[in-house]
């Protein structure tokens, strides 16, 4: 099962991946370099630390897209993500949007580029199963719309302050 196909709903997921950066830029200069740093509530990440989260998941996506193409039957590593979040005060906020559309659209030409039978290839993820690299998209684009909610939610009451 992928937990974030429900946040797609019938959206295409290479029309979200490829909107991401630009609604992230868009985003975060409603919220302010200020803002960025505040938490919504104690416990969840601030917007500067989601922005670090997806710089570091997209950097994921790009091994894990060109490993699902290059080997049959690729075991996806998983990484616990509070550990790696544990090292993103060292980052700023506008550095971590900068990581995340670079490696984006470096992501993009590559998927753009696959042969429509390649979307049909075989890869297992340890925690998840098996899927699909269309799946694979899918996730990106489905955890994408889970992150772009988050910081809605900071920026709408960033525009409420």
């Amino acid at each position: 099962m992928n937990p974030y196909a429900a946040h797609l709903g019938q959206r295409n997921p290479l029309e979200v991946i490829a909107d991401t950066s630009q609604r992230l830029e868009s985003l975060m200069k409603t919220i302010g370099s200020e803002r960025a740093q505040q938490a919504p509530a104690p416990g969840k990440w601030c917007a500067r630390e989601i922005l670090c989260h997806l710089a570091d998941c997209e950097t994921v996506f790009a091994f894990r897209l060109r490993q699902a193409l290059a080997e049959d039957h690729h075991v996806i590593q998983p990484f616990d993500q509070e550990k790696w979040a544990a090292q993103y005060r060292a980052f700023d906020a506008a550095g971590a949007l900068a990581v995340f559309s670079a490696v984006r659209n470096w992501n993009l030409a590559l998927i753009r580029s696959v042969i429509p039978g390649a979307l049909g290839k075989s890869l297992n993820h340890p925690e998840r199963g098996e899927m699909t690299f269309q799946v694979l998209i899918e996730t990106m684009a489905g955890h994408d719309l889970n992150h772009i909610r988050q910081i809605e939610s900071i920026a709408g009451r960033s525009a409420q302050a």
